[in-house]
């Protein structure tokens, strides 16, 4: 599995170079990375599930039923009194994708309302191009509010977890 701030770089990387192309196979997981030419059109397609609480995803999502990892998801606050305290700090989607809490349907979340997080802790992972893209909490504190539902499609710089710092 890649971790974001290894794809970063790789684009990085190659969008400074020469290359047109990269391919790079780890660990089962395969990313390609490929230059557009100046005449082709970028499109950029995610799996989209439908979710209860998101109107845009239920526009756009063809019709289905949520799945049983959907269904015993964590619980997740309103966020109407938490997200108006401006101590605490935000967790963000750095893409656009499907956010899990755990790493699959029958484990244990990665984060819940009371945990304690460090710099490098794995909060959850935000699926991308089929690509599993694990987010880290960047702060040392607690979570306090878990701002989206377990298989809900997120957009980038959406906020998904308010930190209260150590």
């Amino acid at each position: 599995m890649f971790k974001l701030s290894e794809i970063k770089e790789l684009i990085k990387l190659v969008d400074q170079s020469s290359l047109q192309e990269l391919e790079i196979e780890n660990e089962g997981a395969r990313l390609s990375i490929r230059k557009p030419n100046k005449t082709e059109a970028v499109y950029v397609t995610a799996p989209v599930q439908q979710h209860a609480f998101s109107p845009v995803v239920q526009a756009n999502a063809a019709l289905g039923t949520p799945s049983a990892a959907q269904e015993a998801s964590v619980p997740v606050s309103n966020g109407n009194a938490k997200q108006e305290d401006s101590s605490l700090h935000k967790i963000v989607s750095p893409m656009v994708g499907t956010y899990y809490q755990s790493a699959s349907p029958g484990s244990a979340p990665f984060a819940s309302i009371g945990s304690k997080v460090g710099d490098k802790s794995v909060v959850c992972i935000v699926e991308a191009m089929k690509l599993m893209n694990e987010i880290e909490a960047e702060i040392k504190g607690e979570i306090v509010e878990i701002l989206v539902e377990n298989g809900q499609l997120v957009e980038y710089g959406q906020p998904l977890f308010l930190v209260r710092p150590e």
